[in-house]
C-alpha cells in the first residue's frame, strides 16, 4: 500500500512525499518485462519470450525500472491524493527519489514527491444580514418611449437613399485588406450599420460621410486570421445606404406587433415591462454589491499558477499575437485582477453553498444549458453534446450551485435604497421568479437584433474581429429576427444569480467564473511543471447595436499527459431587420 505524507509549502501549495513498496511495483514491473520483450529481437529466443535476465544484460534493467515506474506513477500519484485529502488545482511537478534496481537495493521502495498547488481552506464569515445600499427602482418615461422604440425598429423597414452615410445607416459594402503589397483578405456584399463598431477599428469613421460607389482607405490592426495582429490597409467600397423607416405607433401597428388590439394597451404593457426591469436592474445591482461585500470580509489566497494560465489563454487563445496592440501592461494588469477576483468569488460561493447544502438538479441543470446555448445561437442539444464531449458538465453544475449560493446570500441580505426604504427582493431570489428570470442573458443578448445581420456577415472576413464562441468549433450563429409578438420582458436571473457578477463588470468576461478541474494524471517524468486544470468560458460577441457583455463557451479540456520516467526531465503533467422596402 503506498504511503504518503503531506507538507503545506503555503496556504495555497503543497508538499507530497510518496514511498511506493517494491511489491506494489512489482506487478507493473513484471508487465514491463514483457513489454520489452515483444519489442526486441535476440538471437536463439523468440520474440516476446527473452528472460528478464538477458534482458537486463542487453537493454538493461534501469530502462525496465523507468518503464514500470512510468506506467504505474499516476494510480499512485491518485492514491496519494486520496490519502492525503488533497485536491489539486495545477498540475503536479513531480521528482522521483528513488527506483529500485537503480537508486537503492533491487527490491526496494519507489519513493518520490510532488508539489502541485491546491484550493486554498477559508474561514467562512458571517454572511447573513449583510447590509448594501442600491437606487430606487422606478421607470422614467425616457424607458417607456425606449421600450416602444426598441419594439418599432425590429419592425422597421430599410430604404435606400441617396446621400451620404451617417451613424445608424446600413450600408452595403466591400472590403480588402492588404499588407504591404499582399491582398490578405477580400470580402463583397457586407452588410453593416454604422456605428455598431462590431467590425474593423477605424472603419465608422471611414463610412461616415461616404455616398455609394465611393471608397475610403484606413490602417487598422487584423484580428482574425492568419494575419491577425498585423497592421493592414483596409479599402472599403461603399455599395448602398439604407434607412430605417419606422411604423407608425398606433393600434394597426399593435396588432402586428403584439397580441394587443390597441396601442394604449401595449403602451399600458410596455410600462409595466419597464417597472419590472427598473426591479430586475435594482436587484442586480443588489446581488453585485451584496458579492462585494462578501468578499471583503474573506481572505482568499490566490495561486500564481491560476493567474498565470488565464493571462496565457487570455492573451493566446482568442488570436492574438504575444505583443501586439491587445496585449498590453495595463491590460495584463486588468485581466490578471479580474482572474484573482474571480476565483476568490468561486472559493467563497462554493464555501457557502456547502454551508447552506446547496445541490442542482437536473432541471436546474438543463434550464442552464439552454438559457446559456440561446446567447450562443446553438441548439440546445447540441451544446450540451459539446459540454459532454469537453467534459464540462461538472464545471457547468458547479456554477449553476455557485449561482443558487449567491441568491441565498442575497436572500439574507437587507437591502436599501437611497431614499431610505427597504427593498423586497422576493421575487428575484424566489423559485417562482426562476422561469422567467433564467431568459435574462438571452434577452440581454437580443436587445438590438437590427445589427446582428452585419455583424454576422462581419466574421466571413479574416480581417474582421472573429468571436470565441461555440459557434467556432460548430457553425456560424444565425442571424437573430425580431419576434412576431411583443418582446418578453427582461429578468435577471433568480436562483441562479452568477457567481461571476463582480467580475463581469469588468472589461474582459472571458477571465471570469473561472472553474479548476483536477489534474487527472500525474507525470511519469522525474519533474514536470505546474500547468492548471482550469476549464474556462470561450468569449462570444454578441454583435448588436448595444452590445452585450462578451461570454466564452467552456473550452475542452485537455487529457493529461503522459511521458517516459527519467532521472531529471521536464513535462507538463476555455440583425439587420428585415429589407423589406428597398
Amino acid at each position: 500500500m503506498v504511503k504518503s505524507t503531506a507538507e503545506n509549502l503555503s496556504p495555497t501549495r503543497v508538499k507530497l512525499d510518496v514511498e511506493v513498496p517494491f511489491e506494489d511495483l512489482k506487478p507493473r514491473l513484471d508487465q514491463a518485462y514483457k513489454s520489452v520483450a515483444n519489442q526486441i529481437q535476440v538471437p536463439g529466443f523468440r520474440k516476446g519470450k527473452v528472460p528478464a535476465r538477458i534482458i537486463d544484460q542487453r537493454i538493461g534493467r534501469g530502462y525496465v525500472v523507468e518503464t514500470a515506474v512510468n506506467e504505474g506513477l499516476n494510480d499512485f500519484y491518485q492514491e496519494a491524493l486520496a490519502q492525503t485529502e488533497t485536491t489539486p488545482m495545477s498540475r503536479p511537478e513531480v521528482e522521483v527519489t528513488s527506483m529500485p534496481g537503480v537508486d537503492g537495493q533491487d527490491e526496494g521502495p519507489l519513493t518520490f514527491s510532488v508539489e502541485l498547488d491546491i484550493r486554498p481552506e477559508v474561514e467562512l464569515p458571517d454572511y447573513k444580514g449583510l447590509k448594501v445600499t442600491v437606487e430606487p427602482a422606478a421607470a422614467s418615461e425616457e424607458d417607456e418611449q425606449k421600450a416602444l422604440d426598441e419594439l418599432r425598429s425590429r419592425f422597421g423597414t430599410l430604404k435606400t437613399v441617396e446621400r451620404p452615410a451617417t451613424k445608424d445607416d446600413f450600408v452595403t459594402l466591400t472590403l480588402t485588406a492588404t499588407i504591404g503589397d499582399e491582398q490578405v483578405d477580400h470580402a463583397e456584399d457586407l452588410s453593416y450599420q454604422v456605428g455598431a463598431g462590431t467590425m474593423l477599428d477605424g472603419m465608422d469613421e471611414a463610412l461616415e460621410g461616404l455616398s455609394a460607389g465611393e471608397d475610403a482607405v484606413f490602417e487598422t490592426t487584423l484580428a482574425g486570421g492568419e494575419h491577425s495582429g498585423e497592421k493592414a490597409t483596409v479599402k472599403v467600397v461603399l455599395g448602398a445606404v439604407k434607412e430605417r423607416e419606422l411604423p407608425e405607433a398606433d393600434d394597426d401597428f399593435a396588432q402586428l406587433a403584439s397580441e394587443f388590439d390597441t396601442i394604449d394597451e401595449l403602451k399600458a404593457d410596455l410600462k409595466e415591462k419597464a417597472s419590472e426591469g427598473a426591479v430586475t436592474g435594482q436587484g442586480i445591482e443588489a446581488r453585485d454589491k451584496v458579492l462585494e461585500e462578501l468578499v471583503k470580509l474573506v481572505e482568499v489566497p490566490v495561486p500564481d499558477s491560476v493567474v498565470a494560465e488565464q493571462i496565457e489563454q487570455h492573451f493566446t487563445g482568442q488570436g492574438h499575437a504575444e505583443g501586439d496592440e491587445h496585449d498590453t501592461p495595463e491590460h495584463r494588469t486588468e485581466v490578471e485582477e479580474n482572474a484573482r477576483e474571480a476565483f476568490r468569488n468561486e472559493i467563497i460561493l462554493d464555501k457557502v453553498a456547502d454551508a447552506e447544502e446547496v445541490g442542482v438538479d437536473q432541471g436546474e441543470l438543463i434550464e442552464y444549458i439552454i438559457s446559456t446555448s440561446q446567447q450562443y445561437g446553438m441548439d440546445p442539444n447540441q451544446f450540451a453534446q459539446m459540454l459532454d464531449q469537453a467534459g464540462q458538465v461538472p464545471m457547468i453544475m458547479g456554477e449553476v450551485r455557485r449561482r443558487k449560493a449567491l441568491a441565498k446570500v442575497l436572500e439574507y441580505a437587507v437591502v436599501t435604497d437611497t431614499d431610505g426604504n427597504a427593498v423586497d427582493l422576493t421575487a428575484f431570489v424566489t423559485p417562482g421568479g426562476e422561469d422567467g428570470a433564467d431568459s435574462a442573458d438571452s434577452a440581454d443578448s437580443a436587445d438590438s437584433a437590427d445589427s446582428a445581420d452585419s455583424a454576422d456577415s462581419a466574421d466571413s472576413a479574416d480581417s474582421a474581429p472573429s468571436a470565441d464562441s461555440p459557434a467556432e468549433a460548430t457553425e456560424e450563429a444565425p442571424a437573430k429576427k425580431a419576434p412576431a409578438k411583443k418582446a418578453p420582458a427582461k429578468k435577471a436571473p433568480a436562483k441562479t444569480t452568477a457567481a461571476k457578477s463582480a467580475a463581469a463588470k469588468k472589461a474582459e468576461a472571458d477571465v471570469e467564473d473561472i472553474e479548476k478541474a483536477p489534474a487527472k494524471k500525474a507525470p511519469a517524468k522525474r519533474t514536470t511543471a505546474a500547468k492548471s486544470a482550469a476549464a474556462k468560458k470561450p468569449e462570444a460577441d454578441v454583435e448588436d447595436t448595444e452590445k452585450a457583455p462578451a461570454k466564452k463557451a467552456p473550452a475542452k479540456k485537455a487529457p493529461a499527459k503522459k511521458a517516459p520516467a527519467k532521472r531529471t526531465t521536464t513535462a507538463k503533467t476555455a440583425e439587420e431587420p428585415a429589407d423589406s422596402a428597398e
